[in-house]
């Protein structure tokens, strides 16, 4: 008798369940025209198809398809906000790399360097362009962090306004944003501070007009003139040797990272950012042989003509050098010709943030009495000393370039961030930099 009820009961649901099926293949009507208007907007690629709530996790059981899980994180939701955009990325550990990973080794993505498929026999042939081929295996939007600050700046600010808000926000740039284009047009970065200054800048007792009142979109009108150029940017799915090559290629330090289909900005990629990621997964590759050379023997840096200052050197005068040597730093040299600091476009920053910007007669000496961070000094290094030791400093110290010295600590170079990443991913593919000079913000 159980198993006959048992049947019985069994062929009720059976029943229930297709009465439920027919009612549920039926129009909604009205409910579903409600629901798809109570919604958020969304871009046109996730009007098709909606992505799980969790695209990382739910790809975990599936690592054969690795071209379709970074088409569906590649256009993040269109949230709408201009004007401070935190990076949409899924949620993730902290202590991951932004990558969707089946599991990891050694606190490292296992899953990163398969993509690589370095075979025995593709090792032997050639370990001098590994670099090269990892980054071209990866894309921008791997590179972009879980969670990040963007802000964004609509070109009728004030320029003042704009600079503040840079330093309030402890960033070095920001995309610019064209309501009447209704996109990106450029982006504003603390070079375009120092050229305000260099130009407009008179006496101490004359007010800095240019800079008190006018709109972003002035500047860029009186500055750029027949100069101007389209916005560099990149698309979240270009290779990170993609962004390598038009950072080196273009001679700028921040590559806006674009969505194509939804416009947002998503993340500003740097030098800094790059070597960084790269240097997460250098230990689990093969070690090129140029990695136990010294700079020397690579001929990687700048080594003459160098631009530097003195103690005593007015703020103004070290502007100047800014703007017509096009460098980023400036070395502090002694009489002797030792180091003893160095003054970067960052540091003129705190400029806008003491509100001292009207008098730049002072010294490089008392204007970096009021630096915002703590300074651990200058880094520095020699021409002996091989690539493999130079990244590894240049990326623990997060800083922009070494101060390259000899045996008495006088200057004798420079190695910038580009140089290196030069020399690790273009160089191996046959791209060599024409012109071996310090680059520009």
């Amino acid at each position: 008798m159980k198993r006959f009820s048992s049947l019985r009961g069994s062929k009720k649901r059976k029943d229930h369940e297709e009465r439920a099926g027919r009612r549920q293949s039926e129009p909604h009507g009205l409910l579903e025209t409600t629901s798809s208007l109570s919604s958020p907007p969304t871009t046109p690629t996730q009007v098709t198809k909606q992505p799980p709530p969790f695209p990382l996790e739910s790809n975990r059981s599936d690592p054969e398809q690795p071209e379709e899980r970074l088409r569906s994180l590649s256009s993040p939701l269109d949230t709408g906000q201009r004007f401070s955009l935190p990076s949409a990325k899924p949620p993730m550990t902290p202590t991951s790399a932004p990558i969707s990973t089946s599991r990891t080794v050694h606190g490292l993505p296992e899953g990163m360097l398969e993509k690589l498929d370095l075979e025995d026999e593709a090792v032997e042939e050639s370990e001098s362009d590994i670099y090269m081929r990892f980054m071209k295996s990866h894309k921008c939007y791997d590179i972009v962090p879980t969670s990040s600050k963007l802000v964004v700046f609509d070109t009728t600010l004030q320029v003042k306004k704009a600079f503040f808000a840079l330093v309030a926000n402890g960033v070095r740039a920001a995309p610019l944003w064209e309501t009447k284009k209704q996109s990106f047009v450029g982006m504003l970065t603390i070079t375009d501070f120092i050229n305000i200054l260099h130009r407009y800048y008179k006496s101490p007792m004359v007010q800095i007009y240019e800079l008190e009142e006018h709109k972003i979109e002035t500047w860029r009108e009186l500055y750029l003139q027949e100069t101007f150029k389209p916005l560099v940017n990149i698309s979240p799915d270009a290779s990170i040797f993609d962004a390598v090559y038009s950072l080196i290629k273009n001679k700028i330090h921040r590559l806006p990272v674009i969505d194509p289909v939804s416009g947002n900005a998503l993340y500003i990629l740097t030098h800094k950012r790059i070597l960084k990621f790269l240097q997460l997964f250098v230990c689990e590759m093969p070690k090129p042989a140029f990695m136990k050379q010294t700079l020397e023997e690579l001929g990687i840096g700048t080594y003459s003509n160098i631009a530097f200052i003195h103690p005593d050197t007015p703020i103004i005068k070290a502007l100047s050098i800014f703007v017509e040597r096009r460098v980023s730093a400036l070395p502090v040299v002694d009489e002797s010709g030792k180091v003893v600091d160095i003054y970067s476009k960052f540091d003129v920053i705190n400029l806008a943030a003491e509100k001292t910007y009207n008098n730049l007669d002072i010294s490089v000496t008392q204007a970096l009495m009021h630096r915002s961070q703590y300074f651990e000094g200058v880094m520095k290094c020699n021409r002996l000393e091989t690539l493999e030791t130079i990244v590894d400093r240049i990326v623990k110290a997060e800083v922009h370039r070494l101060v390259v010295v000899d045996e008495n600590a006088c200057i004798v170079g420079i190695v910038s961030l580009s140089d290196i990443l030069q020399a690790l991913v273009l160089t191996p593919a046959g791209l060599n930099r024409k012109e071996n000079e310090v680059e520009a913000e």
